[in-house]
């Protein structure tokens, strides 16, 4: 589980945050430097059971001094909740629980169609682009969680 954890003034943990891509396959993860200021791809995670998920994310907190997660709610163009949505809001409680970090939700409309588009602009094959996808919209995700004030954890941001 996470160690004691500086906060800020705002009741923020310093370090890294992870931005979550959430699929039921594969997740992509993005991760900031330690002054949150920079969002960067990391990987893509493809999903193995409950077991060797928490295995993974607990080593991915150790071992990249991860202090909260980010995880994208994919939500409908005028911003009602879907059903995906609500298993990304399930699987952020599980990943909550299982690293012992806070878990913040944030709209992640347009995200993947934004990260597909960028990957096609730089011309690379279909094999290359669905290798970054995920990441790259983690990325984005988080990037974008980042310009909108990084909001409290367990708080929707985003959503309209």
């Amino acid at each position: 589980m996470a160690d004691a954890q500086k906060i800020d003034d705002e009741g923020r943990a310093i370090g890294r945050l992870a931005g979550i891509d959430y699929g039921t396959v594969r997740i992509g993860i993005a991760i900031t430097d330690s002054e949150q200021r920079i969002a960067s791809p990391l990987a893509n995670y493809t999903r193995r059971g409950e077991k060797a998920d928490a295995e993974f994310f607990r080593k991915l907190v150790a071992d990249d001094r991860i202090v909260q997660f980010v995880v994208g709610l994919p939500v409908h163009l005028d911003g009602r909740e879907s059903e995906k949505s609500a298993e990304a809001r399930r699987f952020g409680e599980w990943l909550g629980k299982t690293t012992g970090l806070p878990v913040a939700f944030f709209d992640e409309r347009f995200t993947s169609v934004q990260a597909e588009q960028a990957l096609l602009d730089a011309e690379l094959t279909k094999k290359k682009r669905k290798a970054r996808l995920d990441k790259l919209a983690a990325q984005i995700l988080l990037t974008a969680y980042l310009e909108a004030g990084k909001p409290a954890s367990g708080e929707a941001r985003g959503i309209e």
